[in-house]
């Protein structure tokens, strides 16, 4: 039976790169009969352009329906007046919200051939993987009361609330043992349980977790120290369990570590496996339509989706094997350092999908 993939192209470089992903795809489809069937429809700024909202009540329904979804970027500078409420990050936030995908998934892998672009040397970054563990649904980008209000003495205000229950603790780092269970066995915790009750509690439910999971060994970080560390000695990390807003940061953070944001997948899960896959860089209007994109992220996030949804782990295999490949050739778009062979999105798509 077919599996259904929904596209979002979104705004942006969103509709090149996953064009390149749908190439892959169709790639795959052809040679090894993956069967997906794919279908779009807009979300973000085009999805206000197209029904007045970032998510489309028909986008939400698609979505619902399909077995995967697979996520451009959203926004642009021509939507930045627009109340907030309808800003293209709005869509982005309710899909996760509305499909129940509280884990995200974001590994920052350096491939070797791409060990002289990382933002530090060489020693401190080959062999580098890395996998983030963020919560998704929870924390202060969706904790209420929010707002801006204003005082009596007439000055504005904002606020927002950050909390966390121990059911969505528990579930998040259970999600990140049971991954470290099929790595190097290592969980390293991080909060900022020194100064925020939220944390407190965090702690305190790792913990409790940890004790079902034996194998694996647990150990807590400071998010401040746990920035510097990564930069310091990234290697020491196998995988980082952490609330929303610090995994933001952290996972932007290791982005660096890899030799481009451009090289970064992640996937977005509920708790049957069900998932929304997308790079983990933005829309970059300044480069849209330019060819200048790196498409390989989204076609790291293509087997991710593979991976973890579709149940398709040798296509994934042959995925990430496919853009090892590439790179080896030399074939670097503008983000990336080195090589011989400077390449467009499209071309780099195209040899990816060639070489499948």
């Amino acid at each position: 039976m077919a599996q259904k993939i929904l596209l979002l192209p979104g705004d942006g470089i969103g509709p090149e790169i996953t064009a390149e992903a749908r190439r892959v795809l169709e790639a795959l489809n052809k040679r090894y009969g993956v069967g997906c069937e794919m279908e779009t429809a807009p979300i973000g700024g085009a999805g206000y352009d197209a029904a007045g909202q970032p998510l489309p009540d028909e986008t939400l329904r698609l979505a619902r329906e399909a077995d995967a979804v697979l996520l451009g970027a959203v926004g642009g500078p021509q939507y930045d007046a627009l109340p907030r409420d309808v800003r293209p990050e709005r869509g982005l936030l309710a899909i996760r919200s509305e499909l129940g995908l509280f884990g995200n998934l974001r590994p920052a892998i350096l491939y070797p051939q791409l060990a002289g672009a990382s933002a530090l040397r060489e020693d401190v970054v080959a062999g580098l993987d890395i996998l983030i563990v963020r919560e998704l649904t929870g924390g202060i980008y969706f904790g209420q009361p929010r707002g801006i209000r204003t005082l009596d003495s007439g000055e504005r205000q904002g606020f927002n609330t950050e909390v966390y229950s121990e059911s969505e603790i528990e579930r998040i780092a259970r999600l990140a043992f049971a991954a470290a269970e099929q790595r190097q066995g290592r969980v390293c915790s991080v909060d900022k349980a020194n100064v925020l009750e939220s944390s407190e509690l965090w702690r305190e439910v790792v913990e409790r977790v940890a004790a079902d999971y034996p194998g694996v060994e647990l150990s807590h970080m400071y998010v401040d120290n746990a920035a510097m560390q990564l930069v310091r000695a990234p290697k020491q990390f196998d995988v980082v369990v952490t609330g929303n807003l610090f995994g933001d940061i952290l996972s932007d953070c290791a982005a660096q570590l890899t030799g481009s944001i451009g090289m970064l997948p992640s996937a977005s899960l509920d708790e049957h496996g069900k998932g929304l896959y997308e790079p983990v860089h933005g829309s970059a209007p300044d480069i849209a339509g330019q060819d200048k994109a790196n498409p390989l992220a989204t076609i790291l996030s293509v087997a991710m989706m593979l991976r973890y949804s579709l149940g398709a782990g040798e296509a994934a295999d042959r995925v990430e094997a496919a853009v090892g490949a590439v790179l080896e050739e030399g074939l670097r778009t503008p983000d990336l350092q080195g090589g011989n062979r400077p390449v467009g999105t499209r071309e780099m798509g195209e040899a990816v999908a060639g070489r499948l």
